[in-house]
């Protein structure tokens, strides 16, 4: 029985006459930048995220690179990142001509090692970007003491978090930003590209308002270099139908992940996500770690079984080839070269069925029965 990693038409079948309706709205309406659309997605994420600002973007990666562009940091400031994450990350820290330090991640919870953070800031220091990988919220309370210690910003990266709390509070409002992402493959998944930044500073929240649309304000007058960095009016309005279903989304989510929780413990060679008390992840993703070095056989048996499987992320950011020379601490981020090298992430999307669930454990299963 085939089981795909993800299945976008399960998701927006039923929903397909809200979709539609939506797009003939923005159609009829003429205005596709900013408007009416673009107004209400912000203030109806701005509640589910419990924040009072809410700014769309053109993507997840420029939410941070805006996020960073309203902190001034630039050449000579150095940004503490992980190593193990997606690319956009550190991508938009060396486009604004800062230095990437490289920081080491956990093997459970695949988040930020804080106590390497702490060993890595310096006095150039300007910033900490978390990211909650996965869906995972990072361990808000002790980064909120490191960046008070070191007199830093905290940007979170919540990219694949939407939803997610740490201590019954939404991430992405620990911060002085929080980004995200609406990539189609995220929880909340736009048509085509979409982000956002939320803040609970109202100065910030105006300044990446700005920069957003060219640093204009008013209209012709620019007091700042900005960019093109808007969320087109289809995609919030196609987002706007999606959102009240995003609860539900993840409950479907946690149901797999405790599914697959019991039904792959005990399994020898094989080692599960792990949720610490306090933190509710929205599971992204399900993410698994082969020991042995046989995580690309296992995929391959998957994939013969006509089972979905991916590798977030088959090179961490340290040895990207574009990134040499241009950050520090890439000498001691062995976990983080240890999770590209053992990492597999299974099918966890929300339409999966009972049926497709017990086919992936028990190709799981059959692997490492069999070796």
């Amino acid at each position: 029985m085939a089981v795909p990693l993800l299945d976008f038409q399960r998701q927006h079948a039923p929903l397909r006459n809200g979709l539609d309706a939506a797009y003939d709205r923005v159609i009829s309406s003429g205005q596709f930048i900013f408007g009416p659309e673009v107004e209400a997605f912000e203030r109806e994420i701005a509640e589910y995220l419990e924040v009072p600002h809410a700014v769309s973007l053109s993507s997840g990666t420029d939410a941070l690179l805006v996020a960073m562009m309203a902190l001034g940091i630039g050449p000579g400031d150095e940004v503490l990142c992980p190593a193990f994450t997606f690319f956009g990350t550190a991508g938009a820290v060396v486009r604004l001509g800062a230095t990437p330090v490289w920081v080491d991640v956990l093997p459970d919870t695949f988040n930020l090692d804080l106590a390497d953070a702490a060993r890595k800031a310096g006095p150039a220091t300007k910033a900490v970007i978390p990211v909650h990988l996965f869906g995972q919220p990072c361990d808000m309370d002790c980064l909120a003491a490191l960046a008070k210690e070191h007199s830093i910003h905290v940007i979170e990266d919540a990219a694949q978090a939407v939803g997610a709390r740490y201590g019954g509070r939404r991430v992405g409002s620990f911060g002085a930003f929080g980004a995200f992402s609406f990539y189609p493959t995220k929880n909340l998944g736009a048509f085509g590209d979409a982000g956002l930044l939320v803040t609970t500073d109202d100065g910030l929240a105006e300044r990446a308002k700005h920069l957003r649309n060219h640093g204009m304000h008013p209209k012709y007058h620019h007091d700042v270099v900005g960019g093109n960095f808007r969320m087109d009016a289809l995609q919030a309005a196609l987002l706007r139908v999606k959102m009240p279903h995003l609860d539900a989304y993840h409950a479907a989510r946690r149901a797999h992940a405790a599914f697959y929780n019991a039904a792959l413990s005990g399994v020898e060679g094989l080692s599960l996500p792990m949720v610490h008390g306090g933190m509710e992840s929205v599971w992204n993703q399900y993410t698994l770690r082969v020991g042995g070095g046989r995580r690309d056989a296992l995929r391959a048996f998957l994939g013969a079984a006509g089972i979905g499987s991916e590798i977030y992320y088959p090179v961490p950011l340290h040895e990207q080839p574009c990134f040499a020379g241009t950050g520090r601490g890439g000498e001691s981020v062995s976990v983080s070269s240890e999770l590209a090298r053992g990492v597999i992430s299974i099918p966890v999307f929300p339409e999966l069925t009972d049926r497709e669930r017990a086919e992936v454990v028990g190709a799981v299963r059959r692997f490492f029965e069999e070796a």
